[in-house]
């Protein structure tokens, strides 16, 4: 991948998710939330990427929106499976780190398109 911080964090946010889902349906036996926090932590990257190719900045705006909103989502599966004691401590704050990073990022990217004339 090439120096866009967003596309990398986000990617490889998704793939510990998915290792994490992994983990969860594997040795936890736990379908529902591992389901759910792997449709919303990969469709971040998933809306980046959309955002990366948009046809317009109204486009931009609208994948960057959805891409924040699916991280909000993401941090809410990680507390739920924290508080059920589905992940450990150590588990919970290294992905609530990188997904309060996503999350900074991609309000700063909004905000900052939204204001800047003629992206």
């Amino acid at each position: 991948m090439g120096s866009n911080i967003i596309q990398e964090k986000s990617f490889h946010f998704a793939l510990n998710i998915v290792r994490l889902s992994r983990d969860l349906v594997k040795n936890k036996k736990e379908y529902i939330l591992s389901k759910q926090i792997l449709r919303s932590a990969t469709s971040i990257g998933a809306n980046v990427e959309e955002a990366i190719g948009a046809q317009s900045r109204k486009d931009f705006i609208s994948k960057f929106a959805i891409a924040h909103k699916e991280a909000r989502e993401t941090d809410y599966w990680l507390r739920l499976l924290k508080g059920s004691e589905l992940i450990s401590k150590t588990q919970f704050d290294s992905l609530s780190d990188d997904c309060n990073a996503i999350l900074r990022i991609t309000a700063k990217i909004q905000k900052t398109a939204k204001s800047s004339p003629g992206i």
